[in-house]
């Protein structure tokens, strides 16, 4: 990987802080910077083939349609999922884990079945349990996660012999960078006959994923985090477990027939897409997985574990500075940590005088810091784009923020 080249794809990189300072953006696990290929298919998309797809027969429709679907071509190629027709657009992994809770679960579990998550879940794989759980008394239960940022297997087991319907959790942590043994726990579930729901937000965009060689039963992920647009995401389902499961949202496209008192819904994908979807983000995220393909998986993957371990070390030389999170080789490229005496939001701020964007706060991940006993953490998180040279400006700027509160 040419790391001078590849971040000359990225637009916004060029962009000067308002001090007139390089932008330093360490906030990749929120949302990815997208490169020019990504933003010129988009734009080519709106100048010459803008039109609402499936039903029409005029050019413009057919050439819209052609680029919607060869995205989904892609994407599903892109995780090896069987067919195309087990990848579903949604609008992110919320909505898509929503989706699977909405459908499969209020279809399938009854009061008293046991939901297993994990004590480092997002809220967007906490909440949509809260609220069934409230609508039908499901039981949760969680995996618990160990001092040094690991999910605890034999916690894991113990809950396992309770037979749970399904087991849902994150397959690398967005605060921790966590990177569980994906494979294993689905084929531990699996043996008590559980259904697996992965949250792949943050592990599509640095990891190969071969959601048949996991064996997931639901893969759920986001085109913003992967050099994509916002406003997209994914759903990989079985398709036999998606045959199964009833429509999400009524309306348009998603039907086969309708009647003034009855509907027949649609094939696969599209019995799960109502309505005029994100076309142009679909165009954009089959850009993006062309350009992550094009560098490959393999190589993004083994460039951010170099920084990593580079942040780590460095993070580690500042006195005051706790580092959360199991060791480099365990974990994807995010640092959190905390800098004793200062507030989490007050790091963010004095870096960004700098142009280094980090992120304050609980990471969407509540439960996990109240497990830590801190209120927030402070974030550096890394990508392909990302370099040593930022991570020696991100330790000069927190030494700079530990002499402003000496």
């Amino acid at each position: 990987m040419n790391i001078s080249v590849i971040r000359k794809d990225f637009p916004i990189l060029e962009r000067k802080a308002n001090n007139g300072k390089d932008i330093v953006y360490l906030d990749s696990t929120a949302t990815s910077q997208k490169p020019q290929q990504v933003i010129e298919a988009m734009n080519i998309y709106y100048q010459q083939s803008n039109a609402n797809i499936h039903r029409g027969v005029h050019t413009l429709a057919e050439e819209a349609t052609a680029m919607y679907e060869g995205a989904r071509e892609k994407i599903a190629k892109f995780i090896n999922a069987k067919s195309s027709r087990e990848v579903i657009y949604t609008r992110n992994t919320t909505e898509s884990i929503n989706l699977v809770a909405y459908s499969w679960a209020r279809t399938n579990l009854k009061a008293g079945d046991l939901v297993v998550l994990t004590e480092m879940e997002h809220h967007s794989n906490l909440v949509p349990w809260h609220m069934l759980q409230a609508e039908k008394n499901i039981e949760i239960d969680f995996i618990s996660v160990t001092d040094d940022g690991l999910l605890d297997l034999d916690s894991y087991k113990t809950l396992l012999d309770r037979s749970p319907k399904l087991v849902s959790f994150t397959h690398m942590s967005n605060v921790l960078g966590t990177i569980n043994p994906v494979r294993e726990m689905i084929e531990m579930a699996h043996q008590v006959g559980a259904i697996v729901l992965i949250d792949g937000a943050q592990s599509a965009p640095h990891l190969k994923v071969d959601v048949q060689k996991l064996d997931a039963d639901f893969y759920a992920f986001s085109a913003h985090k992967m050099c994509g647009p916002t406003g997209i995401g994914i759903l990989y389902g079985k398709s036999a477990l998606l045959e199964s499961m009833p429509p999400f949202l009524g309306g348009g496209d998603m039907i086969k027939e309708v009647k003034l008192r009855s509907f027949r819904a649609n094939t696969l994908p599209h019995k799960f897409e109502a309505g005029t979807p994100a076309i142009a983000e679909a165009v954009g995220f089959g850009a993006a997985v062309d350009y992550l393909s094009s560098i490959g998986m393999d190589n993004i993957a083994k460039h951010e574990h170099e920084i990593t371990e580079y942040a780590l070390e460095r993070l580690e030389e500042i006195q005051g500075v706790k580092l959360f999170g199991p060791s480099v080789d365990k974990k994807g490229g995010v640092a959190a940590f905390t800098l004793d005496g200062i507030h989490p939001h007050d790091v963010a701020q004095i870096l960004d005088q700098d142009g280094i964007a980090v992120r304050a706060g609980h990471h969407c991940a509540q439960p996990l810091h109240e497990k830590f006993g801190i209120p927030a953490t402070s974030r550096a998180s890394f990508y392909l784009y990302s370099t040593k040279e930022e991570v020696d400006l991100l330790v000069k700027g927190l030494y700079k923020v530990k002499e402003m509160f000496k």
